[in-house]
């Protein structure tokens, strides 16, 4: 490996000015060698954790890498990344933590590989904001890296069906509603989680991975992969080493994350029926990476990209069935042959998107309904709608795939947390036409922002998902679906409109005309505003309290610097 100073930023920071640096002394107690400090050095952000299925498969892939990164002539340094489960703090004060734990991450990463002064890097996870995390370090940090998902869990079955882990919240719903029998609850309660993996339909963990290959920063078919399978291990190994050329021509992040590759990200989001946290992890990953991108710009994209992937929530099918019909690539060569995507986007492999899909059939498999043609797009335009109006004029997010009728305007029924929403829903008390008002739950009022799935699955579960609204400043889940808006902005704690609303107002939804209405005059509007007291914070130390005091709002990104 010729002229290593050109690549080695640890071996510039160690040698020059300093003839023998004391600092080497501490490298030799790990094993290193005198010539190792000509290498590279290459760091391995392991997410691997016992917390969550999502992360328990990680160690074998973190391995794989390590061995490769060695085998190439680098030095790894592996170190650890915290994970929050999100689904196993679904409806609990622990959820407050998942999105406060996108910027832990992030922060991590950065402060291990800027304080160690690292060459490159490759991240590994798997749960949620593992992926938005490690993307917003690598922007940030601007070394060469890449990203390494960890793997999509397999299906469950029960009784011949095939199951995720919203088949569990939605269980819930249907038992309390009497439309389920104690064995059947317990049968998906057991079954629906059969191995190690993130979730399985095409929910937050699997949306940011299928467009991290979009993006440029994975490698392509490594997101639809199952962690179980020897394929997820071999492909951490090629990441790896991929990395390491990568590091040798001076390839970085942003070199790669670009307006035209954030727009293909996008593009796949919808494509595939992706989450309404990608709306704002992708917000969060432009601003890291210094690129104008807002809000709008998802609405620009929406309007031009058809569903084409027939996936939970919305749909009938998962990842694993994705990949069997070709994966993300296939996804990517329909719409690259149709102008929908920037083929000249460079990618971590040093080649074009354009180039990396050439071998790509252009129509997808006969005989399957996972991935279909654009003639036969489910949807002929993109789902994840951003929606204004005098209840969010900064825009907010709806997913609209799966209603036969995205509009409804019915009478607030308002809650300032999810507990007592929940208990309304279970005990029968919220009747069709009603919209759901869940406030106090965005990035400063919740404070982080929680996921509503706990009550969104209810919904579903009870049969009310088409007929019942529910609008909140806080987050939904990537398994949520029905007549559902998050990331209100600004928030009910800013004294957006929302903080405003009374039992009884009438809302409208109108996802074709991307309203959302308080139906109040607007001289009520003012006395009431007039009147509002800000509710004093929730938490006022620790980690909840630094996040409630740096975060913006929703509709930037809910990004702390």
């Amino acid at each position: 490996m010729s002229d290593p100073a050109r690549y080695n930023r640890r071996s510039r920071h160690v040698t020059e000015g300093v003839a023998r640096s004391p600092n080497r002394s501490m490298y030799y107690a790990m094993g290193y060698q005198k010539a190792d400090f000509d290498k590279p050095m290459i760091g391995v952000a392991n997410g691997h954790s016992t917390i969550t299925p999502c992360n328990a498969g990680l160690q074998k892939l973190a391995d794989a890498a390590i061995a490769t990164i060695r085998d190439a002539g680098a030095n790894p340094q592996v170190f650890g990344t915290p994970t929050i489960s999100d689904g196993m703090s679904m409806g609990t004060e622990g959820m407050k933590f998942s999105l406060i734990s996108r910027e832990v991450i992030a922060d991590c990463i950065e402060t291990c590989v800027n304080g160690q002064w690292m060459d490159g890097v490759v991240v590994i996870g798997g749960c949620d904001k593992n992926m938005p995390g490690g993307m917003i370090a690598l922007a940030r940090t601007n070394v060469p890296g890449i990203y390494v998902y960890g793997g999509t869990i397999k299906p469950g079955h029960w009784k011949g069906k095939d199951l995720t882990i919203v088949s569990a919240f939605e269980a819930v719903g249907e038992f309390t509603a009497g439309r389920m029998t104690q064995e059947d609850f317990d049968g998906i309660e057991r079954n629906a989680c059969p191995s190690s993996g993130s979730c399985g339909g095409m929910y937050t963990a699997n949306t940011m991975s299928s467009s991290f290959e979009a993006l440029g920063m994975s490698l392509l078919y490594s997101s639809t992969m199952a962690n179980p399978d020897d394929e997820k291990t071999a492909s951490a190994a090629q990441s790896a080493r991929v990395l390491v050329d990568a590091v040798k021509r001076d390839l970085k992040p942003r070199d790669i994350i670009t307006r035209q590759s954030i727009e293909n990200a996008v593009a796949v989001i919808m494509a595939t029926g992706g989450s309404t946290n990608a709306v704002l992890h992708y917000l969060a990953i432009a601003h890291a990476a210094d690129v104008e991108w807002t809000i709008d710009d998802f609405e620009t994209i929406r309007r031009k990209v058809p569903v084409i992937c027939n996936l939970k929530p919305s749909g009938e099918y998962v990842a694993t069935d994705l990949h069997r019909a070709g994966g993300i690539p296939q996804v990517m060569k329909l719409l690259l042959d149709a102008g929908l995507l920037h083929g000249d986007c460079i990618t971590i492999t040093g080649r074009t998107l354009a180039e990396e899909l050439e071998h790509v059939p252009s129509a997808p498999p006969a005989g399957q309904d996972v991935i279909r043609p654009l003639d036969r797009a489910l949807y002929k335009e993109g789902h994840l709608a951003i929606l204004k109006g005098n209840l969010s004029p900064e825009g907010c997010v709806a997913k609209i795939t799966g209603l036969k009728n995205p509009v409804i305007t019915g009478p607030a029924r308002v809650f300032d947390d999810e507990y007592s929403a929940m208990d309304t829903i279970l005990a029968n008390r919220i009747n069709p036409g009603d919209v759901l008002v869940l406030r106090y739950l965005g990035p400063r009022g919740g404070p982080g922002m929680p996921e509503m799935l706990a009550p969104t699955a209810a919904l579903i579960g009870k049969g009310l998902g088409e007929s019942v609204g529910l609008i909140t400043d806080g987050r939904f889940s990537g398994g949520t679906w029905g007549m559902v808006v998050g990331h209100v902005a600004p928030e009910a704690f800013e004294g957006g409109t929302i903080a405003l609303v009374q039992e009884g107002d009438s809302i409208t939804i109108d996802a074709h005309r991307q309203l959302i209405q308080l139906n109040v005059p607007a001289d009520e509007i003012a006395r009431r505003r007039a009147a509002w007291v800000r509710p004093a914070p929730r938490y006022t130390s620790g980690v909840l309290a630094k996040f409630a005091a740096l975060a913006q709002p929703a509709s930037k990104g809910a990004v702390t610097c």
